[in-house]
């Protein structure tokens, strides 16, 4: 184990902002904000489950980190989502704002490109909440394992205010 590595696992193992010893199955939080139940995301695409089950996050910071160590498998051309699989097969769409793909872009800067292998806590993304205000969107952000059917639950794990890299989902088999 280099230097770098023992220092994350010891930063983590004290709550460190960028947890890098990640538990299976579990979502960790993308960006700090307000965890909110998927019934309460304004959009019935999300709040009623159709795209898979999880949570809302109403953001207190503009950067979108990985939630776990895994792969990008999507990144929508107008930027405002990001798909990422873990390495233990959960399938994660994290949606930033409602109605954003209005915006076609404006105000967000993907940092990452669909295959590549990202880390725990490593940038995915940036927006701009000033942004999506001004287009009259909610910046309500929807974190959603769309392969549910594939686990036997999804248990959210947070309610209320929550820091990026804190455990937010955890699926079982």
């Amino acid at each position: 184990m280099g230097y770098k590595e023992f220092a994350a696992s010891i930063l983590g193992k004290f709550g460190g902002k960028n947890k890098q010893a990640a538990e299976p199955l579990t979502v960790y939080a993308p960006f700090g904000g307000n965890a909110i139940a998927m019934e309460e995301i304004p959009d019935p695409v999300f709040s009623e489950g159709i795209l898979g089950k999880g949570c809302g996050l109403e953001p207190a910071e503009e950067t979108v980190c990985a939630p776990f160590n895994g792969t990008v498998t999507q990144v929508i051309d107008t930027k405002h989502a990001v798909g990422v699989t873990s390495k233990d097969g959960l399938e994660l769409l994290i949606h930033v704002g409602m109605d954003t793909v209005a915006m076609n872009g404006e105000g967000f800067t993907c940092l990452v490109k669909e295959g590549d292998t990202v880390k725990l806590g490593q940038k995915l993304m940036t927006f701009s909440m000033e942004a999506i205000k001004a287009a009259g969107h909610p910046a309500t952000t929807a974190v959603v394992v769309t392969n549910a059917d594939d686990f036997a639950d999804i248990q959210v794990l947070a309610q209320g205010e929550i820091a990026q890299g804190a455990p937010l989902l955890k699926a079982s088999k």
